[in-house]
């Protein structure tokens, strides 16, 4: 493994040639640290077109020996229930593993690829592109040094409308749920990274117009340990015309981070401060890559450990739980 020894090129394989994958092309075109030297995908077609492009070894099968000699690194671009045997062939293998969210569907595999990749010595990074948001980094330092005061409250809204009936992310098999888990695994990352860990949970699921096997609109209620409640709103079936998609309010002040920027304002002030240019796609996975690429190299701490990966798995694991038992109190039954 040449590449995590020294300072030539990373070795990276690509494993899954869908749309999430794309993006992390683009980053890695931005990034001469890392090579390409490998991409898998069972679909021939949409991995032939890449290896071509990128001038790279072109395999269908992840299990494939001769793809361990190429390799340092690879970056997981499938569907969630590939994740564990996956990312466990890999680190078992000496190969340090970069997965799209979410790690694992269950938490009990979440916990084995952390154990594992400790044992082993290897890097394990769940992708969390908001962690590597630069607004929500400065929206973090903010609330770190208290300019809104206590923090009360946190609101997250991903609602977006979308056909998802022909994608694997509505099936149940391969996604493990529905747009709580796909969706939800951002939002309850980055309401960790900005205030701590989730103490409790809870979740139901809205009324369905898609059709789907799951979930296409999702309610979560949470308190961290700190106190702090917060509510995120997910949909694949309905828009939510907003400019900001992350409000956190405090007992001196409030702070919005937006799609196009971002701002905050303190009691007894009039003015909005801006502190940000908005969502960046393409420069967060960069910054994610870069941040992997130094932890290996032993430059950089990261900015997503193993335990916050294992974290996220556990609180949309009991996000679920939750949205199954019916411990809403009935209105005129409390006495």
């Amino acid at each position: 493994m040449s590449g995590s020894a020294s300072n030539a090129p990373l070795r990276a394989g690509l494993v899954g040639c869908g749309r999430i994958a794309q993006s992390h092309l683009e980053a890695l075109s931005h990034i001469p640290d890392i090579t390409l030297t490998a991409v898998v995908d069972t679909q021939s077609a949409a991995a032939s077109a890449v290896a071509e492009q990128r001038r790279c070894k072109l395999l269908t099968d992840y299990r494939d020996a001769s793809l361990l000699a190429d390799v340092d690194a690879v970056i997981l671009c499938t569907p969630p229930a590939t994740h564990y045997a996956m990312a466990k062939h890999f680190l078992s293998n000496g190969v340090h593993v970069l997965c799209e969210k979410p790690l694992t569907i269950a938490s009990s595999e979440a916990k084995e690829l952390v154990e594992l990749s400790e044992r082993a010595g290897l890097k394990l990074m769940m992708a969390s592109k908001f962690r590597y948001v630069d607004d929500i980094i400065k929206a973090k330092a903010i609330i770190e040094a208290g300019i809104l005061g206590k923090i009360i409250l946190f609101e997250n809204a991903f609602c977006s409308k979308v056909l998802m009936k022909d994608r694997w992310n509505s099936q149940r098999s391969l996604g493990g749920g529905g747009v709580l888990i796909d969706n939800g695994c951002h939002s309850t990352d980055i309401a960790r990274y900005l205030l701590g860990p989730i103490q409790s949970v809870q979740s139901e699921f809205g009324i369905s117009s898609q059709g789907l096997e799951v979930e296409d609109t999702a309610r979560v209620q949470f308190r961290t340990e700190r106190g702090v409640m917060g509510t995120i709103d997910l949909s694949w079936s309905l828009n939510k015309d907003s400019e900001s998609y992350i409000s956190v309010h405090g007992s001196s002040g409030t702070l919005h981070v937006g799609w196009a920027g971002s701002r905050y304002r303190q009691d007894g002030n009039s003015n909005w401060v801006s502190f940000g240019t908005g969502y960046k796609k393409v420069d967060a996975f960069k910054s994610q890559l870069e941040n992997f690429l130094g932890w290996i190299r032993g430059v950089e701490v990261p900015r997503i450990t193993g335990a916050d990966a294992l974290a996220s798995v556990q609180v949309i694991e009991a996000a679920y739980a939750a949205a199954t038992r019916d411990n809403w109190l009935a209105v005129g039954k409390a006495a």
